[in-house]
C-alpha cells in the first residue's frame, strides 16, 4: 500500500480513529459477511490447487499459470483478506507495527505477483493461437514453472532494492490507526511503471491480438468441410478459441479490479488521499481472489468435475489421478 506526499507529519495530520458508529447488530453481520468472503476465497482456491496438482490431465503449460495465480489468490484470502476487512469493519488499524510492515510486503509481493501471472497468461495464450507447434515444442510444464519461479525471486529482488533506494523501511508511517508505506514521487511514478503499466499494456496488447487470431480461427472453421482429416485440427481450434475466451473474460474482471485503485493512487499526487475509498479500493483488489474460483466454476467443465471428485473424497481412490475429467 504506496501513498505519495511532502512528508510523514503532513500524512499523518488528522488521522484517528472514529468511533464505531453502527448498532452492535449490523457490526456482528459485517464481520459475518467479512468471514464468509474469506473462507470463499480460501476454499475456492483450494479447491483450484487441489485440482490442477492431482489430476494429470491437467498438467499443462497454461494450467500451470492458473495454479501460480490460485497459490496467488489461496495466500490473498489468508493472509490479505481478514485484515483489510477488519480495518475497514473496525475503521481503524488495531494492530502493531510489526504486522503493519508484514501486511505491507504481503500486499505488494501478492499484487504484484498475481498481475504478472496474469500478463504471462496473455503471453502464453498469445503464442499458443499464433504459433502453435512452435508453442508445442518449446514450452512445457516444467518450463512455465521455472518462469513462474523466476518471475517470483525478480519481484522479490526489486522490491528489496526499491525499499533501499527509498530509505529501507523508515518510510512505513503508523499515524493514530492507520498503516501504509510512504514513497517519493519519482519512486512512486516508478513503481506504478513496473508493477502495473508495464504489464497492464502487456495484457491488453496481447488479448487484442489473441481476439484477432481466434477471429480468423472462426473463419478458418466455418471454411473448413466436416471431414475425417480435418475434424481433429477442427476441435483443437475450437477448443483453443474457447480457452482464449474464458481467459479473457478473466482478464477483463482483473484488469476492472486493479484499475480504479492505481488510477486514485496515482491521483494522489495531486489530491489528498481519502483513507476509507482507497481502504475500500484496495479490497476491490483482493476481492479479485474470490471472483476468480467463481469464473472457472462457470466456465470449465473440468474444474466442476474436479471439485464432485474432490469433495466426494473419490480423489483418495487408487489411480484417481489418472481419470479422465476433460
Amino acid at each position: 500500500m504506496n501513498i505519495t506526499g511532502n512528508n510523514q507529519s503532513e500524512l499523518c495530520l488528522g488521522f484517528s480513529c472514529p468511533e464505531r458508529s453502527v448498532s452492535t447488530a449490523v457490526y456482528v453481520l459485517l464481520y459475518v459477511s467479512g468471514a464468509a468472503v474469506v473462507l470463499l476465497t480460501v476454499c475456492g482456491n483450494l479447491l483450484i490447487i487441489i485440482s490442477v496438482c492431482h489430476f494429470k490431465q491437467l498438467h499443462t503449460p497454461t494450467n500451470m499459470l492458473i495454479l501460480s495465480l490460485a497459490v496467488s489468490d489461496f495466500l490473498v484470502g489468508v493472509l490479505l483478506m481478514p485484515t483489510a476487512l477488519i480495518w475497514i469493519i473496525e475503521s481503524c488499524w488495531i494492530f502493531n507495527i510489526i504486522y503493519c510492515i508484514f501486511f505491507i510486503l504481503a500486499s505488494f509481493s501478492l499484487t504484484a505477483t498475481s498481475i504478472f501471472i496474469v500478463a504471462l497468461i496473455a503471453v502464453d495464450r498469445y503464442f499458443a493461437l499464433s504459433n502453435p507447434f512452435l508453442y508445442t515444442k518449446a514450452v512445457s510444464v516444467n518450463t512455465m514453472y521455472s518462469v513462474v519461479v523466476v518471475l517470483c525471486i525478480l519481484l522479490l529482488l526489486y522490491h528489496l532494492a526499491l525499499q533501499y533506494f527509498n530509505g529501507h523501511y523508515t518510510n512505513i508511517v503508523m499515524c493514530p490507526g492507520y498503516c501504509f508505506s510512504h514513497l517519493d514521487e519519482g519512486w512512486f511514478l516508478f513503481d506504478l511503471l513496473v508493477k502495473f503499466a508495464f504489464p497492464l499494456a502487456v495484457i491488453i496488447t496481447l488479448y487484442g491480438r489473441v481476439f484477432v487470431i481466434a477471429r480468423k480461427h472462426a473463419t478458418a472453421i466455418r471454411d473448413l468441410n466436416i471431414q475425417t482429416r480435418t475434424k481433429n485440427n477442427t476441435d483443437s481450434m475450437r477448443s483453443e478459441r474457447k480457452a482464449a475466451k474464458i481467459l479473457g473474460i478473466l482478464v477483463s474482471i482483473f484488469v476492472a479490479c486493479y484499475l480504479p485503485y492505481h488510477i486514485y493512487t496515482m491521483l494522489g499526487i495531486i489530491i489528498q488521499i481519502e483513507i476509507g475509498l482507497f481502504l475500500r479500493l484496495l479490497l476491490i483488489i483482493y476481492l479479485n481472489s474470490t471472483i476468480n474460483p467463481v469464473i472457472y466454476a462457470l466456465f470449465y467443465p473440468w474444474f466442476r468435475r474436479c471439485v464432485k471428485l474432490i469433495l466426494t473424497l473419490r480423489i483418495f481412490n487408487r489411480d484417481s489421478s489418472l481419470m479422465n475429467i476433460l
